[in-house]
């Protein structure tokens, strides 16, 4: 089967490797059909990504299909759609314990912790896979990075009276908005390329947007009515940005934190202690969160086909990636068809 690997930082390599062989019990076996492109692998290419090895199989946002199930018994069928849990979880540890496998101890997540789905066939727990057969590959590809949004928003469990600021208008900023568009908070986004926030204005037609500025802080009063939001998602993975994340907040404000970096958060702690700020990280997404946003789309309720601005196929993606990583390209989110 054609497989791509990222052999090291900037170098992919495009090679003939074998099929999987015999199921687990609980395992499926199952066809790739669209593979995501997000941040994560971004910053693996350029050798910014925390938790990683090389070489490694990228890709971890999937639309498969099932093809052959292992011998226990499970309401999947064979043909079925699917998207894809990528976290492997141990099950056993404090925080699975507790439902929280999203942050599992031993957490090892496809693309990044082990080899992902930038092949064409992967063998993967029955629980992972999430049906949907009336949904596209294209869309079930996209349900991953829903997700990480709507997990940050269940986080900051934001209130339709809270005013609410999200910084950065990637994949993961949009995520983070669609989340949020059910419960009539007020919303602004703030980011650095007019591009972006153009297309946020053309998504979002109740969302306000703020063109960022190294003075991010002393812009807000001017958007939240004198005053600053009480509720912050920082979705860039900036350190610059997160590092001011208290300086955008209101005085008994949430923090939340859904992008990451490979390095150390510095926070001044007399201002953190004087608002009174709430600090939220945020990891993943939760299985029931991958329902609800199939659920989600399958009424019709969230859009996502806007945002796949660029494709290509497997063979391609060596060529095509470098342009990804150019915001002047204008990507939102590029797909990779198996």
């Amino acid at each position: 089967m054609q497989t791509l690997t990222l052999t090291t930082p900037g170098e992919f390599s495009l090679t003939d490797t074998p099929s999987p062989s015999a199921l687990q019990p609980d395992e499926a076996l199952v066809r790739v059909h669209r593979v995501g492109i997000c941040g994560t692998d971004l910053h693996a290419y350029r050798g910014r990504q925390p938790f990683f090895n090389y070489p490694r199989i990228l890709g971890h946002e999937l639309g498969v299909e099932v093809l052959a199930l292992g011998s226990t018994s499970s309401s999947l069928r064979v043909g079925d759609r699917c998207a894809v849990e990528p976290y492997l979880n141990c099950g056993h540890c404090i925080a699975c314990r507790r439902g929280k496998s999203n942050c599992c101890v031993n957490l090892q997540v496809l693309g990044v912790h082990i080899d992902g789905g930038m092949r064409e066939l992967l063998v993967l727990p029955t629980s992972k896979l999430h049906v949907s057969n009336t949904l596209s590959f294209e869309q079930l590809a996209l349900v991953e990075t829903l997700g990480i949004g709507a997990h940050a928003v269940e986080r900051a469990n934001p209130q339709a009276n809270d005013t609410v600021l999200v910084i950065g208008a990637g994949p993961i900023g949009l995520a983070v908005l669609e989340s949020l568009r059910p419960l009539g908070c007020a919303v602004t986004v703030a980011d650095r390329e007019e591009k972006r926030l153009a297309f946020v204005r053309s998504q979002f037609t109740d969302v306000a947007t703020v063109l960022a500025t190294d003075a991010l802080a002393e812009q807000l009063p001017g958007a939240f009515g004198g005053e600053l939001p009480t509720v912050v998602f920082d979705a860039t993975g900036n350190p610059a940005s997160m590092n001011q994340g208290i300086h955008y907040v209101a005085s008994g404000g949430t923090l939340v934190f859904v992008g990451l970096f490979q390095g150390d958060l510095v926070i001044a702690d007399p201002l953190f202690h004087r608002k009174e700020i709430t600090l939220l990280a945020s990891r993943n997404a939760q299985p029931h969160t991958f329902r609800h946003l199939i659920d989600r789309m399958e009424r019709g309720d969230l859009n996502t086909a806007p945002w796949i601005t660029h494709q290509a196929s497997l063979a391609d993606v060596t060529a095509q990636f470098p342009g990804w990583l150019d915001p002047a390209n204008g990507v939102v989110k590029a797909l990779v068809t198996v």
